[in-house]
C-alpha cells in the first residue's frame, strides 16, 4: 500500500533542501539516498525511512511541521535567480538572510533584465503550489513598451496567441500613460513560462524595453522593499499566500535572538542598490 508513502522529491523539497524540480534534478544525479541505496526517480517513502542528501543524513518532516517562512525580494535588473554562477555574475540568493538547517526556495524567477517582486519560502510545498499552473496564481508586470500599440494588438494578446511553446495570453492589459514610442501598460498572466511577458509582446511586432514584476498573487511590490533589499512577509500576508495555493494557514515561526541578530547583520550588510550606484560628488573639482 502507499497510502502512508509520498514521492520523494516531495517529502525533500518539504525539507527545504530546494524546489520540487531542483530535487527531481539532484535524484537523477544520485546525489539521493535511501535506507543507504541510491535512490531513483519515482521512488516513495515513509517518514521512518533514512534518507541522505550528498551523504548527509536529512531531517524529515511532515506537511504540518514544515517552518513557513517568506520574504519579499525587490530584484535589480542584472542579478541571476540561480544560486551559483560559472562567470561569478551576481545572484539574487547572495542577498538573502542566512538560514540554519534550512534554504530559501525562489517562488517563480525572473530574468537577468527584469526587476521587480519575487518571493522567496522555506516551504517546498508552498512553493510548488503557486508556481504550478493549475493554481492560477496572477503575476503583475509593469512594462514600458516601444512602439505604436494599436488597439488590435491590445485584444490579440488578451484573447490569445500561439508561441512556440503553446498559447498563452494576458488576463488583463491596462494602459499606466507615457511619451512618444515608450508607453507603460500593466499586464497580467496567471503562468510564469520563460519570457512569456516580453515574447506576448513581440508576437505584436512590439518590442520590452523595461519589465519589473509588481504582483505576485496577493503580494504586492511595496515601499518596504528598495531595489536590492527583502523584507519578511507578516503572518496575514503568508496566510492569504498559502489560501491561495489551496493550503491550510500555519504560524510563522518566530526568530530566534541568534536568527534576529543575524538577520539584521545581513539586511545591513546589503545596501540598496541605489545607495551602491548613487555617484560621487563632485564638488569642489
Amino acid at each position: 500500500m502507499t497510502s502512508n508513502t509520498e514521492k520523494l522529491q516531495k517529502v525533500l523539497a518539504r525539507a527545504g533542501l530546494g524546489s520540487r524540480r531542483e530535487m527531481e534534478a539532484a535524484i537523477e544525479a544520485g546525489r539521493v539516498k535511501v535506507n543507504g541505496k541510491v535512490a531513483t526517480l519515482g521512488d516513495r517513502i515513509e517518514m521512518r525511512d533514512r534518507v541522505s542528501f550528498d551523504d548527509r543524513p536529512v531531517t524529515l518532516r511532515g506537511a504540518e511541521e514544515t517552518p513557513r517562512r517568506v520574504i519579499m525580494y525587490n530584484k535589480p535588473e542584472g542579478e541571476l535567480c540561480t544560486r551559483k554562477d560559472p562567470e561569478g555574475r551576481r545572484t539574487v540568493f547572495e542577498r538573502l538572510p542566512r538560514l540554519k538547517g534550512e534554504r530559501w526556495i525562489a517562488i517563480g524567477r525572473l530574468d537577468i533584465n527584469t526587476s521587480g517582486l519575487l518571493l522567496f519560502t522555506t516551504d517546498g510545498e508552498l512553493a510548488n503550489r503557486l508556481m504550478h499552473p493549475s493554481t492560477q496564481v496572477e503575476r503583475e508586470y509593469a512594462v514600458r513598451v516601444m512602439g505604436e500599440v494599436r488597439k488590435e494588438h491590445v485584444v490579440a494578446m488578451v484573447e490569445g496567441v500561439m508561441l512556440e511553446d503553446g498559447p498563452a495570453r494576458f488576463t488583463d492589459v491596462q494602459e499606466f500613460g507615457g511619451e512618444g514610442i515608450n508607453t507603460w501598460f500593466h499586464v497580467v498572466i496567471t503562468e510564469g513560462r520563460n519570457r512569456e511577458v516580453r515574447r506576448l509582446w513581440e508576437s505584436q511586432g512590439l518590442t520590452v524595453s523595461r519589465l519589473k514584476r509588481v504582483r505576485y498573487g496577493n503580494i504586492f511590490l511595496d515601499k518596504r522593499a528598495k531595489a536590492g533589499e527583502w523584507v519578511e512577509l507578516s503572518q496575514d500576508e503568508i496566510d492569504d499566500l498559502a489560501l491561495s495555493a489551496g493550503m491550510e494557514p500555519r504560524k510563522v515561526p518566530e526568530l530566534t535572538p541568534d536568527e534576529k541578530n543575524r538577520w539584521s547583520r545581513d539586511k545591513n550588510k546589503r545596501r540598496p542598490v541605489q545607495a551602491m550606484r548613487k555617484p560621487k560628488s563632485t564638488k569642489g573639482r
